[in-house]
Parts: C-alpha cells; sequence; structure tokens
C-alpha cells in the first residue's frame, strides 16, 4: 500500500522521537514525501467500489487474444475498451450486490471446480497451477477469477432462474405449437446483436436505439462481419463472444426467437425485433437434425431399508435384513414387512414400492443388486450410501415414455427460453439504479 507523508507531518514525527532534521536533510525529505510513484488509476467508480485501469488492461488484452484466436477483426480500440470497461462495471455491480445478499463461494466449493477443471485436462489439482504458469497464466488470479465466475453464477439462480416459473398452461401452449413445427427436434447455431434499451428510456433514447438497430441490421445483411458488429455494438453478455449463443436445441432457444429462427434459413439475418431489453438482431449461422429417444428400459423394485445405530452395527443390521428375507422367501408379505420394518420415509408406507424407474434412478450398488434377480426374486443384504437393503425385483419393461419426456422437455425448454430475457431484464435493472462515473 502507499502512504505518503506531508513534510509538516513527518517533521513532527521525527521531532517527537528526539530527531532534529538540519537544513539539505529536510529540503530532501521534503522532496521524497511530495513524490510518490503512481501504482494505479481508477477506470470507473461503480457504487462505492471502483474498476482499476489494470483489471480493464488486463481483460483487453484477454478478450484481444480471444479474438484473435477466433480469426475476429479487432474492432477500433476505444469502442473494444469501451465494451470491457462495460463488462466490468456490470460485474463489479453483481458482486457488490452478491455481497449484499450474503451470496459466498466457500474454498471448498472453489477447490471442487478447479477439481473438476483439472480431472478435465488430465491433471491433479496440485499439478494446476504449473500448467497455467506454462500458458502464462497467475494461478492466484485465475483462483479469484473462477471464485468470481462461480459467485456471479449462484447469484443468477437465486435471483433470476429460481423465480422462473413454468405453468401448466404454458406447457400445453408449447406442446401445441412445438407439433406444429416439423424441426421441434433440430440444434442451432445463432448469434445475436442486443441494442438495448432503459426501461426508463425516453422518446429520444427510443428512436435512436431503434435507428442504431436499423444500421447495424443493414450492414450485417448487405454481408458485413456479424461477429465484428456485435463486438462492436452489442449490449448483450454475449457481445465479446461476437455474439454468439453457440449451438442450442430449437427447444432451448429463447422464447422470443422461435418464431424469428423458424423463418431464417443457415447465412440470414432478421430485421430488428423490439423486446423489453431493447432491439436484438439475430443470425442463423447454421443448423443440424438431432434425435430424441422416446422408449426406455424400467424396472419395478420394492425395498426394505435399515441403517446402523448405536445399538445395531453392520453385522446386527445384516443378520435382522437376512431374517426378513427368510420370511418373504417363506411366503410373508413383503409389503407388509415393509411397512412396519423399513427405514425409508419415503417408501415403507407404500409397501417399500419404488414403482417403475429408469436408467440412473438408483445408486449403482443399487442397481447391481437387483441386475441379475427375475421377477419375484428377492436380493442379499446389500450396502448403500443410505444404508442397509434388501431388494424385491416386480417386473422389467419396455416404456415408451415419449409424452412424459417431451413435458419435461417442455419445462425446461421454457426456462431455457425465459431465462436469456430475464437475465437480461435483472441486469438492466440493476444496471440502471447503479452509480457509475466513468473516470477514462
Amino acid at each position: 500500500m502507499r502512504r505518503i507523508l506531508t513534510s509538516a507531518a513527518l517533521a513532527m514525527v521525527l521531532a517527537a522521537t528526539g530527531l532534529i532534521l538540519q537544513g539539505s536533510a529536510f529540503a530532501q525529505t521534503r522532496e521524497l514525501a511530495t513524490r510518490g510513484e503512481l501504482l494505479d488509476r481508477v477506470a470507473a467508480i461503480v457504487n462505492d467500489g471502483v474498476v482499476l485501469n489494470s483489471e480493464l488492461d488486463v481483460q483487453i488484452d484477454t478478450v484481444s487474444q480471444r479474438l484473435r484466436a477466433q480469426k475476429l477483426e479487432l474492432p477500433p480500440q476505444n469502442i473494444l475498451r469501451q465494451q470491457v470497461l462495460e463488462r466490468l462495471v456490470l460485474q463489479e455491480i453483481q458482486l457488490q450486490h452478491a455481497t449484499r445478499a450474503g451470496v459466498k463461494v466457500t474454498d471448498e466449493t472453489l477447490n471442487a471446480a478447479l477439481l473438476d477443471i483439472a480431472k478435465r485436462n488430465n491433471l491433479t489439482l496440485s499439478q494446476l497451477p504449473q500448467a497455467l504458469a506454462s500458458q502464462g497464466i497467475d494461478y492466484p488470479s485465475y483462483r479469484d477469477e473462477m471464485r468470481k465466475e462461480i459467485t456471479l453464477t449462484l447469484l443468477r439462480q437465486r435471483d433470476v432462474l429460481q423465480r422462473i416459473t413454468v405453468t401448466p398452461r404454458e406447457i400445453d401452449q408449447y406442446l401445441e405449437k412445438q407439433a406444429r413445427t416439423p424441426s421441434e427436434h433440430n440444434e442451432y447455431n445463432v448469434s445475436h446483436i442486443l441494442i438495448a434499451v432503459s426501461q426508463e428510456a425516453g422518446t429520444e433514447a427510443l428512436d435512436q436505439a431503434a435507428k442504431r438497430a436499423a444500421e447495424v441490421y443493414t450492414r450485417a445483411k448487405n454481408g458485413e462481419d456479424f461477429a465484428k458488429l456485435a463486438v462492436a455494438y452489442s449490449n448483450s453478455q454475449t457481445a465479446l463472444e461476437g455474439g454468439a449463443l453457440g449451438w442450442r436445441k430449437g427447444s432451448e432457444l429463447p422464447t422470443f426467437l422461435n418464431d424469428v429462427i423458424a423463418r431464417l434459413k443457415p447465412g440470414e439475418v432478421s430485421e430488428p425485433l423490439r423486446t423489453p431489453t431493447g432491439y436484438h438482431i439475430i443470425r442463423l449461422n447454421d443448423e443440424r437434425g438431432g434425435a430424441q429417444q422416446t422408449v426406455i428400459d424400467q424396472v419395478h423394485v420394492r425395498h426394505i431399508l435399515m441403517k446402523t445405530n448405536e445399538l445395531a452395527d453392520d453385522a446386527t443390521v445384516k443378520l435382522k435384513l437376512n431374517a426378513l428375507r427368510e420370511r418373504a422367501l417363506k411366503g410373508d408379505d413383503f409389503a407388509g414387512l415393509a411397512q412396519t420394518a423399513s427405514e425409508d420415509p419415503g417408501s415403507a408406507a407404500e409397501g417399500g414400492d419404488l414403482g417403475w424407474t429408469g436408467p440412473g434412478a438408483f445408486v449403482p450398488e443399487f442397481d447391481a443388486a437387483f441386475a441379475g434377480l427375475k421377477d419375484g426374486e428377492i436380493s442379499p443384504p446389500v450396502h448403500t450410501q443410505y444404508g442397509w437393503h434388501i431388494i424385491q425385483l416386480l417386473g422389467r419393461r419396455r416404456y415408451d415414455n415419449t409424452d412424459e419426456m417431451k413435458r419435461r422437455q417442455a419445462v425446461e425448454a421454457i426456462r431455457a427460453g425465459k431465462a436469456d430475457e430475464e437475465t437480461e431484464l435483472w441486469l438492466r435493472r440493476l444496471r440502471d439504479d447503479a452509480y457509475v462515473e466513468y473516470k477514462s
């Protein structure tokens, strides 16, 4: 930290210690005291926080490298600088909001995320710092950025995603619309540009935004590089990625894009579309067909669960379950035994019945216990993370779950479709409510 004392203050300190400054010595000290090294500058004041020039320079360099790697032409430096600064301002606003809301990322959560990254790169967590260093990446800075990303993700889940509701009527309407869409399982590679409009914008601001959107649309339609236009003009969070939304299933596209995408052919650009967040210009980059599984293997099982405690260890619990198994094999009603003996609160009242379930419903040890059983057979006691079980196989079937899958996918698609627009609205509100003063 930089601490500069005035000559007067310095003289008082030295006088108090009994030291006397003479002529040239005092002058030299005064010269040193009024001279300091500039460590950083403030690029923007954001509420009670700041964005520093050093942060801005690092992000500009990172974004520039990524754009070059993607073979995208860089916009003018002043435009790139403003886009990156605005992203950092939005990030600072969100981080401040997260602090006030008590959203924190523990070291355990952060380390788990870093471990996942390391594993995906065939590394251990201890090897990750050296691997990053070989790419010129500072590990402490990388951890800090990762913590910020996780914090923002948790904040958006809390403030946006968890508050998105899907009604049965919306599901029905979605399925009705999808039934009339032959390409419902296709995937689309989409890019978009957002010319944002504040919710409090007046007529003049709306006219300016509409004019800017029309100009950008015309340039894109006439063949100008869409990604370059997005970097230069888009106010979306994807601006510095060239506006790319990436490959998405038709059911996962933002709701307001469905009709637009359906009318576009690969390479075409839509006219500006007005939404509460502003004007959107859409480009369909490519399209490909997809597949959907509709028939699955299901099993019907029931079980009795018992857990160890201070009075019953593993051996005792296994003996009890073996005794119950023998009774069931000799004709006692399995369901009745489960109702009186099972410690599974979710299934005991139903006689241990777990219903018809598909692949992945149970932990591997549970699956393995009934894998070789025939209908009606009961497994020996098996241990899982939940305790000890005996399992009876009631049946197997091939099941066409098309309707159930469609409804589940509809819920996911509607939520995903709302998420982009709701996130943009949420960010606009945070930005509009914040005090921001640019310093450079």
